[in-house]
Formats: C-alpha cells, sequence, structure tokens
C-alpha cells in the first residue's frame, strides 16, 4: 500500500476576509509573499523529483489561506499550473483548504474541472458563541451546508478543528467533534490554540481576557478527541501545529509542542495500559507491556513520563512491540 504525501504550496492568508482573533497580523498585513505560478511549478518540479521512485501517493495542496475567495484569476493560475502534473505517476490529485462560507455550486464545479479531488473547510468550532468570540465571521451552519455541498459534489472531505478558542471549554470541544462527525469526513485535523505576537488573541492574554490551554489541558483533551475521531473511523491527518521556520519565536503563550501528536497518543497507550491493569487486576512489580509496531516510543512518552508515572505506582514496565495490537491499542501482562 502507498504512503500518502502532501506537497504543500502556502497561499499565506490569501483570500482571509476577516482578522481571525487568533491569526498573526504579520502575516495577514500581506508581508509574506504569495507564490507565483513559477513558484508553485518549481515547487512541484522539485517534489517529483524526490518523490519520483517512493512508493508514495502525493497530492498537492493549497494551504494557509482561503482558497476559494482568493482572486479568481491567481486562483486559476495556480490550479492550471497544479494540472500540469495530474496523471505523471507521482501526483493522485489536488487538495485546497477554505472557509465554510466561501464554498458554493460555483466554486465546486470550477475546483472539480481543475481536478481537485480533496476540500479541507476550516469549521474550527461548530459552538456559535466560540466562533463569534474568535472573529471567525462565519457560523456552524455555514460548515453544514459547506460540508454537505462538498460532499454531494464528490470530493474528499476534510475538516479542521481547534481546541482551546476564546470562550471555548472541553464539554463544546467534545460537542463540537460530535457535530463535525456527523457530517461525515474523511480527514481530520485538531490545532490546540496558540497565541501568536501581534494578534488579537495576544491583546486579550496580556489583558487578561484570555487565558491559553497549558499543554497539559491540551493533551489531555486532545487525547479524547483522537479516541472519538479514531472510534468513528475518521482519519486524523494532524495533531497540533506543523512546525514552521522562525514560528517559535513568534509564540507568546499557548499549547504549542514540536512533537504533539506523540504527547497526545502517548496518553491515550498510557490510559489504555492502566486499563489494563485494572481491568487483570495486576499488581505492582514488573510488567510487560505490549503495543502495535513503532508505538514503543509513545507508550514510553516523552522523557520517559509514562514509565515514570507507573513506576510511581510500584510497576517495573518493559515495552515490546506485537504485531496482533492496532494503532492505539496496548496489553499488559506480569513479567
Amino acid at each position: 500500500m502507498k504512503r500518502k504525501a502532501n506537497v504543500p504550496i502556502f497561499v499565506a492568508n490569501a483570500g482571509c476576509p476577516h482578522a481571525c482573533s487568533f491569526c498573526d497580523q504579520r502575516a495577514i498585513s500581506g508581508s509574506q509573499r504569495l507564490p507565483t505560478p513559477e513558484d508553485a511549478r518549481q515547487i512541484l518540479e522539485d517534489a517529483r523529483k524526490t518523490l519520483k521512485h517512493r512508493e508514495t501517493a502525493a497530492e498537492i495542496a493549497f494551504f494557509g489561506g482561503s482558497f476559494t475567495a482568493i482572486e479568481p484569476e491567481y486562483r486559476r493560475a495556480l490550479l492550471e499550473v497544479a494540472a500540469e502534473f495530474l496523471g505523471d505517476g507521482v501526483f493522485k490529485g489536488i487538495r485546497v483548504s477554505t472557509r465554510p462560507d466561501a464554498i458554493d455550486q460555483g466554486a465546486l464545479e470550477e475546483l472539480r474541472h481543475s481536478g481537485v479531488t480533496a476540500i479541507e473547510l476550516g469549521a474550527q468550532s461548530m459552538d456559535d458563541e466560540v466562533l463569534k468570540r474568535s472573529g471567525r465571521g462565519h457560523n456552524s451552519e455555514h460548515t453544514t451546508s459547506a460540508a454537505t455541498l462538498i460532499r454531494e459534489h464528490g470530493f474528499s472531505l476534510g475538516l479542521q478543528m481547534m481546541t482551546g478558542l476564546p470562550g471555548d471549554t472541553d464539554e463544546k470541544a467534545l460537542a463540537s467533534a460530535v457535530k463535525l462527525t456527523r457530517l461525515q469526513p474523511d480527514t481530520m485535523r485538531v490545532y490546540p490554540t496558540i497565541v501568536l505576537q501581534g494578534s488579537e488573541l495576544e491583546r486579550q492574554y496580556k489583558s487578561g481576557v484570555y487565558r491559553p490551554q497549558t499543554i497539559e489541558q491540551a493533551t489531555a483533551l486532545c487525547a479524547q478527541l483522537l479516541r472519538y475521531f479514531n472510534g468513528d473511523g475518521i482519519r486524523v491527518i494532524r495533531l497540533g501545529l506543523q512546525q514552521e521556520a522562525g514560528m517559535q519565536t513568534r509564540i507568546v503563550a499557548g499549547s504549542y509542542h514540536p512533537a504533539f501528536r506523540e504527547l497526545v497518543e502517548g496518553e491515550i497507550l498510557l490510559g489504555e495500559a492502566m486499563s489494563a491493569i485494572r481491568a487483570s487486576k495486576i499488581s505492582p512489580g514488573p510488567i510487560k507491556i505490549l503495543v502495535s509496531p513503532g508505538s514503543q516510543g509513545k507508550m514510553i512518552g516523552q522523557n520517559r513520563r509514562n514509565i515514570k508515572t507507573l513506576s510511581s505506582l510500584g510497576y517495573l514496565p518493559r515495552v515490546y512491540a506485537d504485531e496482533g495490537l492496532q494503532y492505539l491499542q496496548a496489553a499488559v501482562t506480569k513479567l
């Protein structure tokens, strides 16, 4: 089975009609240069050389802005370049991200004829008060309508949500996850909110109006979300913001970690191990923990966090891979 990969082309904040409270004003101001069609062609040429001999099914991905809301001539020029690379055995389709209120019949027809196969919507929340306080400029009904149209037109649907937004709570985030799942997305991205320099959220944070999630809070909540989406068969393709050059110097506060997904998966595996210990009434002492291949490091945890937690309870764990276990499963026996 081929691995999947995105080759991203960032159209930073292009087409965004609103300054969301969590966005970096430096990006919104236009100080980041948008890629020209020739830039896009070069990115794809370079990627094709790298991916040509790999067992990888790649998508061309226009991220970072509201793709269906950007200037039409510029959008079409980018899509024309992308279309040149389809059908070459490396790139299997085009993925774009946009706002829920920037989707209509006309936009979807244009995307379908241009070779677009997947559309991601920045839903962020399905709680209208949270959306309003975050300055999103759309409501939950926009997300529902857009997602329905996207699926009716035969596109793969991706949804993005954020945790820790102004006015959000764990209960609201979990309720949003339920509503987003009902829209039958193929993929999800989950981003804990971070406070960036130059954002409205920075002003709210410094004035005491906004309190960001801690890493521990975000990890615990996202563990619940990942379990929920995974249980519904929805693939979570990203947890936490991708590290970008210079981004860490602009972070003022919030729950950012360069290996956030591993933190979340480790939290889930620790919970699975503890549940197995309780279910089997395993007494303290040496134990064997079995996880799916490739998950041993996650079970051990960042800085051996999970091992230390179990050791504090009197257990002496050793972690092994077991081909019979699936992703995020753990089994425990006495040693």
